[in-house]
């Protein structure tokens, strides 16, 4: 049986990551936009951590605690739950813009679609701490917790801040207020925290699922950053010397640079 206080630790640092999106807006503080070519980095550098996160983090735990079939099957779940979800979603796509004009009904939608973007990214926390409390992590508040568990909460932390930069570049547009900015940006990220704690609960109670989990994970993951961020990133940089791409190859070596090193401390 799994304490309660290990799904409240879980929970936090679910909370923490969603938190870490309304830093996002904190430039907005102090400079009126983003250029393109800033933004283009900022969504590179948000693809390169989420990738090495799931490659160098998720997978490479799942190949430790299953075979290469099972992080397989996961991998393509994950991809599937995503696009099965954009399509019933297809018509529902949400711009930031709509955040602060939306009545109750659109505010569900909304969090509808945000779910489908950020729960994945929550369940990658959530089955990173599958050995919270086991031997082999790192004291840390009266827990102790896997070393993988740490790299995904800081790596998804600092995978939303760019995120939260983007979401709020159409709110600032339209004139909202900066501390609404940062609600929003947290707002947008609110389904982490509680993929989190079902991820966690399922792979505590259902461990030979675990190899599964962590390609769930990863598939998700490396799906969006294909699909949207990296799609995303050219859109929006396509008035950029060759069409953005070397900005966002930068912004991606710059991210992998980053995360690499903390997969192996």
């Amino acid at each position: 049986m799994v304490a309660f206080d290990a799904y409240a630790f879980v929970f936090v640092a679910g909370l923490i990551t969603a938190l870490a999106t309304g830093i996002g807006a904190l430039p907005f503080f102090f400079f009126d936009s983003i250029s393109d070519r800033g933004n283009v980095v900022l969504w590179g550098f948000a693809s390169g951590i989420m990738l090495s996160a799931s490659l160098f983090g998720l997978v490479q735990e799942g190949l430790a605690e299953g075979t290469p079939a099972e992080i397989a099957v996961g991998m393509l779940a994950g991809v599937v739950l995503v696009v099965v979800a954009h399509e019933v979603l297809t018509d529902a796509e949400i711009d930031p813009r709509e955040y602060e004009e939306a009545d109750f009904k659109k505010l569900i939608l909304i969090l509808g679609v945000l779910t489908v973007h950020s729960f994945p990214e929550g369940i990658a926390v959530g089955v990173s701490f599958a050995d919270l409390g086991l031997e082999g992590g790192t004291a840390l508040f009266g827990f102790t917790v896997p070393l993988l568990a740490v790299f995904m909460t800081v790596a998804i932390s600092i995978h939303n801040v760019p995120e939260g930069t983007a979401i709020s570049i159409p709110l600032r547009a339209m004139g909202v207020s900066k501390w609404k900015m940062v609600w929003w940006a947290v707002f947008s990220s609110l389904p982490q925290p509680i993929g989190a704690v079902i991820a966690f609960a399922f792979v505590r109670y259902a461990r030979e699922f675990l190899p599964y989990g962590f390609g769930f994970a990863a598939g998700a993951m490396i799906y969006l950053v294909l699909s949207e961020f990296i799609p995303e990133a050219l859109e929006t940089g396509s008035d950029l010397p060759h069409g953005g791409r070397r900005v966002l190859a930068g912004g991606v070596a710059l991210g992998v640079a980053l995360m690499i090193p903390l997969a192996y401390l």
